[in-house]
């Protein structure tokens, strides 16, 4: 089943409900909608699964139901420059779940979606359980990523008339200085993550571990370590590094930790179903007391 639905600024989002209604219902706004073609070749390129949605619900709904929506892709076409705040939110998935008519859920977020999760699950009553991957639950890289937004939004607003790159051109990875990269997207869309990020500097996330009563899990590849050029604000933001000096305080606050080990294990890959569904399932099903 799938419906229309409105948010609380009043942008249309579509949302999905699968799988036996009798099972325990996950939230994944993580389901980007597939893509084909050139695109989806693109996507390769950057190691990203053009299905990844479709994967993510395929994934799992043997065992679970499923509500399913892309809300970055929403916010990147919607944008909410001056209102995307972690409560307004909170607000569009409690939303979503009282129109899909799901009392309660589990929750997967990645990356800001991970960060929303923790925001969801210090806000409401009716989580089962949580599931962050690539952003720690405590010590969040909340300053550097507020800094390399920034510079994000400074960028877009001086670039906005200025030549770039055209896209059909492939350059190919290697090729690409991130040093020197240009940013040149819409300003609302990066002023939206401004707004979140503002709203978060006077959160401290060691200060609401004690709310977080039910079974949770957070993740990152053991090369999550991004590193952001002068451009913007030469920041580090290290997942891992941050998640592994915590691990044990995390562990006896209750979180189950799990560092996905590979070379490759970074940012891009460590969000792949391919490498998320083996992890989440299993835990899910044990944490939620799922016969098997």
């Amino acid at each position: 089943m799938e419906k229309i639905l409105k948010l609380m600024d009043e942008s249309e989002l579509k949302v999905g409900l699968v799988g036996n209604p009798n099972c325990k219902t996950i939230m994944l706004p993580v389901a980007k909608e597939s893509v084909c073609g050139q695109e989806a070749e693109n996507l390769k390129l950057w190691g990203v699964d053009p299905e990844l949605g479709k994967h993510f619900i395929e994934g799992l709904v043997d065992k679970f139901q499923i509500l399913y929506f892309d809300y970055e892709g929403h916010r990147l076409q919607h944008t909410n420059p001056e209102h995307l705040t972690p409560e307004n939110i909170v607000k569009d998935l409690l939303t979503i779940a009282d129109q899909m008519n799901v009392k309660n859920f589990s929750y997967y977020g990645y990356s800001w979606l991970a960060l929303v999760g923790l925001q969801l699950a210090i806000r409401t009553d009716r989580l089962e359980s949580l599931i962050m991957g690539g952003f720690p639950p405590i010590d969040g890289p909340y300053k550097e990523m507020m800094v390399v937004t920034n510079k994000t939004y400074e960028q877009a607003l001086n670039n906005q008339h200025s030549p770039i790159i055209d896209e059909q051109n492939h350059i190919s990875l290697e090729q690409i200085e991130w040093d020197n990269i240009q940013v040149k997207i819409d300003t609302n869309q990066t002023k939206q993550f401004v707004t979140m990020y503002e709203n978060l500097m006077g959160f401290d996330d060691r200060e609401i571990q004690y709310k977080l009563m039910i079974p949770r899990l957070a993740f990152a590849g053991e090369k999550d370590t991004i590193v952001y050029g002068e451009n913007f604000g030469s920041k580090t933001v290290d997942i891992i590094g941050l998640l592994q000096k915590n691990k044990q305080e995390l562990e006896q606050l209750g979180w189950d930790i799990e560092i996905l080990k590979g070379n490759d294990m970074d940012h891009t890959k460590a969000m792949q179903p391919i490498t998320v569904l083996s992890l989440i399932k299993p835990w899910l099903i044990k944490n939620l007391n799922i016969g098997h």
